[in-house]
């Protein structure tokens, strides 16, 4: 377990998230991205989940009631994890924990798992608490002949509080106008706020973001976010850190960080991206 404090460094951990987070206090973080893994396993078998009020429930969503999640059926995958949903909800549950009343979680998947994962986070945070289902969209990589071709992620956005969540649409960057001769020549020269589909090209193979780590999100993807949902002061959580670019974001804007990553690889990219003040830390196994 690490010993976090909100006057310390900023902060890379080398190990597992759910070994870290009993060190970070509740409401500690304004805003937390999670990327984790996507679970490509090929063979599954799966029914529902349905979620349900209860007065014993372990999740409380908005105004105090009660959740809890009904797994139909185990899940199984023949990949990395026995049992997909098993790794994350806990994961899910901390990061509920550690946000302060003004935060924001972002949960960034693919088809696979997000219709899952926005019932889980239902019963989290409760249905009141959801902000945005933000569909990133792309144009690289292959492209199959069998059906559409895949070339978007989802981010489920939720908040901690409906009421009192900080969101700040003035610091986000403007895009342009598809269509910048159907206004104004003043709001062409000024652009268009994003909306909830972000047309974002991935990390360029030969450009300067390239940092050679096989799951890279894009700088622009987090910077809309860090600037959306969080201060300059204000502390980012990444459970699920990769390359570092939360990191590599949030202290360009002037935000500080905390990032976790169980991969010796991925702490070494980070190493050579972060700021010198940076603190590595390795947890005992």
């Amino acid at each position: 377990m690490i010993e976090w404090r909100a006057d310390g460094p900023d902060l890379v951990v080398h190990g597992d998230s759910l070994a870290v987070t009993p060190g970070l206090p509740d409401g500690s973080f304004r805003l937390v991205y999670l990327d984790p893994p996507f679970n490509t396993g090929r063979t599954q078998r799966r029914q529902g989940i349905r979620t349900v009020r209860s007065p014993t429930g372990r999740r409380v969503g908005f105004q105090g009631a009660r959740y809890e999640t009904v797994k139909d059926a185990l899940y199984r995958y023949d990949d990395r994890f026995e049992d997909y949903w098993e790794f994350l909800e806990p994961r899910l549950e901390e990061a509920w924990r550690v946000l302060d009343e003004r935060g924001t979680l972002y949960l960034h998947l693919d088809y696979r798992e997000v219709h899952y994962a926005k019932v889980a986070l239902d019963a989290l945070f409760g249905r009141d608490c959801f902000l945005n289902e933000i569909v990133w969209a792309y144009d690289f990589g292959g492209r199959s002949r069998r059906r559409w071709p895949t070339k978007h992620d989802t981010i489920l956005v939720y908040v901690k509080d409906p009421e009192r969540y900080h969101f700040d649409t003035a610091a986000v960057d403007r895009e342009p106008y598809m269509a910048p001769g159907l206004v104004t020549p003043e709001k062409a020269a000024l652009g268009k706020l994003p909306t909830d589909v972000w047309w974002h090209t991935i990390v360029s193979p030969t450009g300067r973001e390239k940092t050679g780590y096989a799951t890279q999100k894009p700088e622009g993807v987090l910077r809309r976010i860090v600037q959306a949902s969080s201060a300059p002061g204000d502390w980012v959580l990444d459970f699920f850190a990769g390359s570092g670019t939360t990191g590599a974001v949030a202290a360009a804007l002037g935000r500080r960080f905390v990032l976790v990553d169980a991969n010796p690889e991925a702490v070494a990219v980070m190493r050579r991206r972060l700021p010198g003040s940076t603190e590595f830390v390795e947890l005992a196994r």
